[in-house]
């Protein structure tokens, strides 16, 4: 079944026309035909409005009782058995009535949704979760019905319902908003013409927003990369260094001229991780670029030009401001520039910027040679190689009579040439063969000691071994770069792919994955900083390593994690190459520590929800079952001090027995409940010692009438460790608990028997039994199974006596009595020395 459309109409304040809208709405469709019932709207005694209702079908209402007053909410059953084709539902921010299907009315439309039914709905903008804080800051007023901004969203058609605030004042000065009584507070205090405006001006920004989604998605799905003008988007694009925030302040200068402008900062970084750019400037600049009201974005692309038109395009943005280069003069070698690639190739539908800055010409630095990743020995050793070598090959071959000739002469300095490319890289194999070319042809190509080339076929391999070289050595290199690059590449994957899958499965602490990335990288600390806003200090979350910083600034690295988090480093500088995996530990850092709290705060849930039910369980058996006795001692006891009746002594026997039971039952609830507390806060300490069954549990059969327990206790049976008192009011507890259940005349079994090393009690009643889903939950504190009467206990017997076995390292489980009824069973331990029947004596020494 396919899903419902919801379409909302949105209005800035109450009164400006949603219902009426969304009523209108109705009787055009219902005119063309269309099966359109009212499942919930709400008039509220507004004339016009009411009329509206008029002709239109409307479902039954549910009614629900809650604090001595009858309440209507939307029936949702009886929409979905009508299932017409289109719904109205009013408020859909509205908090349902406790006891309704669902807690909030978006919830009940959502499923209204999925039954394939449409829904024409209303909100406010005041109403809108994210905009809570904005609506009390401007009214002074803390709405408590709210619905998720992405409910709203998510709508497939979104109207806004605008009137001036001079217009909607003038509708509630006339009563048609809110009855006379309310007219003069209202105007004077939610419906102030300030507090109108704004929320008219949050109304039409949240729209906008919206409208640009829709036309980002219909580009999109269009395919169409010219730039529609609809409103200005400024570009600035950053390069990390210090004239960034020039560009972004002087952006946001052009961006006040016109309502309504966006400013987006971007930085673009190589794919490779090579990147001049400062960490801590681009965190500044963006901190600027969010203080203005912009966004910052970090794009990946190794053509600069081309990435930065690129992302302008996507986003639809309209003009570029870009700095002018700081490059030096000599360095135009290079290339035309970014600035000049992206204005020419811009099109007319960008208009791009060039903002002159203090750092104009002061030079960028040189291109960090690819060959720096080798390591500075590395290239050292080739520079020597590619430079010495051949001069020292060059004297070895001349101090020989007979030398090996020009074609083996030329393969040793193409060996040479080959050689330092792999030690350092490109540019010493170029050295390499040029000097090589230049003493082939000095030394050994006659006329020798001339730069002069006689005969033309040595010409030609002086070129081809040069041209031969520089192929050979280009090939090295790159196989080299290659090498490094996927040596390096597989590390990190198997870094991500360990601490995914360690995060994932839970595996990693907040500790440990700090611990992770200080060994990683080789820090000396490591620290995980968070701050509530931009203005609040930070706080460590956690840390590992001696003299962790307190500010992302005193960090040697920093990586940022969202707007108000930071992974910061001290040890050393990173390489850019290294942040890639940095930021991957960042954001896992993040992660495990929302995972930590989430964990942490449900364990506290459960804990509170377990102590509440305990508490509500605690006072209904304080209220209900410990007042019964005391209600019986008060009337046995009022009864004997009575002057008006002459008690015989049958009658006084009588009364005082009743007293003496109702102690007794007091006395066995106070004590369970004391053993409940004991046992809950774990001070229950046995004092284990060795003793006969026999001896503990007749003891324990004293609460319970003579002939109501059969017992069957064996004098072979083996001690076993035990503490008397846990075990004599385990067993009281289950006997009981047994002879209460059991129908009349009918006798509990109390029988023991050895099996192996252990010692099991049984006892067993024929009552109706318990369920196999039912055996574990009536072990659980203040549990009733069935219909038991109120006054027979709160239900802790079985759980105390279950947690007095356990602590003395034995079991209590429930079993099914052949031929009906139910058996608990209590398993002991045999004292130590105890060997069970059918094991192999050790033979006896003898001397």
């Amino acid at each position: 079944m396919a899903r419902g459309k919801l379409r909302i109409y949105l209005g800035a304040a109450p009164g400006v026309g949603k219902t009426y809208a969304m009523l209108s709405e109705a009787h055009r469709r219902v005119e063309r035909g269309t099966d359109c019932v009212v499942g919930f709207v709400e008039h509220h005694d507004r004339p016009r409005t009411e009329v509206m209702l008029h002709g239109l079908e409307q479902t039954r209402r549910r009614e629900i009782e809650y604090r001595s007053a009858v309440f209507t909410e939307m029936d949702v059953d009886a929409v979905l058995e009508r299932a017409p084709a289109v719904a109205l539902v009013d408020e859909l921010a509205h908090t349902n009535v406790p006891g309704s299907r669902n807690a909030k009315r978006w919830q009940d439309v959502e499923e209204l949704l999925q039954a394939g039914i449409d829904v024409v709905s209303t909100v406010n903008i005041q109403h809108l979760e994210s905009l809570g804080d904005v609506v009390e800051s401007i009214t002074g007023v803390r709405q408590r019905e709210t619905v998720p901004d992405e409910v709203v969203r998510r709508a497939d058609q979104l109207e806004l319902v605008d009137m001036s605030p001079q217009a909607l004042r003038r509708r509630m000065a006339h009563g048609n908003i809110y009855k006379p009584d309310r007219i003069d507070a209202s105007l004077s205090n939610y419906f102030r013409p300030g507090n109108l405006t704004a929320l008219r001006e949050l109304a039409l920004l949240w729209v906008a927003d919206r409208v640009d989604e829709y036309l980002q998605q219909y580009r999109g799905e269009h395919n169409i990369r010219t730039t529609w003008q609809a409103r200005e988007r400024i570009v600035v694009g950053l390069t990390g260094g210090p004239e960034g925030r020039t560009l972004i302040r002087r952006a946001s200068r052009m961006a006040a001229k016109g309502s309504g402008s966006e400013i987006l900062a971007v930085y673009i970084a190589r794919s490779d991780g090579l990147t001049s750019a400062s960490p801590k400037e681009l965190t500044v600049q963006r901190t600027l670029v969010e203080d203005l009201g912009g966004t910052f974005h970090h794009v990946i692309g190794d053509d600069i030009p081309s990435a930065l038109l690129e992302f302008a395009r996507g986003v639809n943005a309209t003009q570029i401001v870009l700095g002018s280069s700081r490059r030096k003069a000599w360095q135009y070698i290079y290339g035309p520039g970014v600035g000049v690639t992206v204005a020419r190739e811009s099109g007319t539908d960008l208009d791009v910027h060039i903002v002159t800055h203090d750092e104009v010409a002061k030079g960028r630095g040189l291109p960090i040679a690819r060959g720096a990743r080798l390591g500075r020995a590395r290239i050292i050793w080739g520079w020597i190689v590619g430079v010495g070598g051949p001069v020292l090959l060059s004297l070895l071959l001349k101090g020989l009579e007979n030398g090996p000739g020009l074609a083996n002469d030329v393969l040793l300095f193409l060996f040479m040439t080959v050689a330092a490319a792999l030690l350092g890289g490109l540019r010493p194999a170029l050295a390499s063969a040029a000097s090589g070319s230049l003493l082939l042809n000095y030394w050994f190509t006659p006329p020798t000691h001339t730069l002069t080339v006689q005969d033309p076929e040595n010409f030609v391999a002086i070129v081809i071994f040069f041209a031969v070289a520089v192929a050979v050595a280009s090939v090295v290199d790159l196989a080299a770069r290659r090498t490094h690059q996927a040596a390096r590449l597989r590390a990190e994957s198997e870094i991500l792919s360990f601490l995914a899958g360690s995060v994932l499965r839970g595996e990693t602490t907040l500790a440990a994955l700090l611990d992770r990335v200080r060994e990683t990288f080789g820090m000396g600390s490591v620290a995980l900083l968070e701050r509530a806003s931009d203005v609040d200090p930070w706080t460590c979350a956690g840390s590992v390593g001696p003299a962790p910083v307190t500010r992302p600034e005193d960090a040697d690295v920093d990586m940022p994690v969202g707007d108000h988090m930071a992974l910061a480093l001290s040890g050393r500088v990173l390489p850019a190459e290294d942040r890639r995996v940095l930021g991957a530990f960042a954001a896992q850092a993040a992660v495990v520590l929302d995972r930590q709290r989430l964990v942490g705060e449900a364990e506290e849930a459960r804990r509170l929800a377990e102590g509440n039910r305990i508490r509500t369980a605690l006072l209904a058996a304080v209220s209900h079952d410990l007042r019964t006795p005391l209600a019986a001692i008060k009337a046995a006891v009022s009864s004997l001090r009575s002057d008006d009746v002459a008690w015989s002594d049958d009658d006084e026997a009588e009364l005082l027995e009743g007293i003496e039971n109702g102690a007794d039952r007091l006395d066995h609830l106070v004590g369970n409940l004391l053993d409940m507390s004991r046992l809950q806060t774990g001070t229950v300490t046995p004092l284990i010692r060795e003793i006969d069954l026999d001896e503990v549990v007749p003891m324990a059969l004293g609460g319970v009438p003579e002939d109501s327990v059969d017992l069957d206790i064996p004098e072979t049976l083996p001690m076993v460790a035990v503490d008397p008192g846990l075990l004599e009011r385990a067993v009281a507890n289950i006997v009981e608990n047994a002879v209460k259940y059991s129908p009349d005349g009918d006798r509990v079994t109390v029988a023991a028997s050895a099996l192996g090393a252990r010692v099991e009690l049984r006892v067993a009643d024929r009552g109706r039994g318990v369920p196999d889903d039912g055996k574990e939950r009536i072990f659980e504190p203040f549990q009733r199974y069935g219909d038991a009467p109120r006054g027979a206990g709160v239900g802790l017997g079985l759980a105390v006596a279950r947690g007095f076995v356990e602590s003395m390292g034995g079991t209590l489980d429930a079993e099914d009595t052949p031929g009906g009824g139910l058996t608990m069973v209590l398993t002991l331990k045999a004292a130590s020395g105890y060997v069970p029947a059918g094991q192999d004596l050790p033979a006896r020494v003898t001397s």
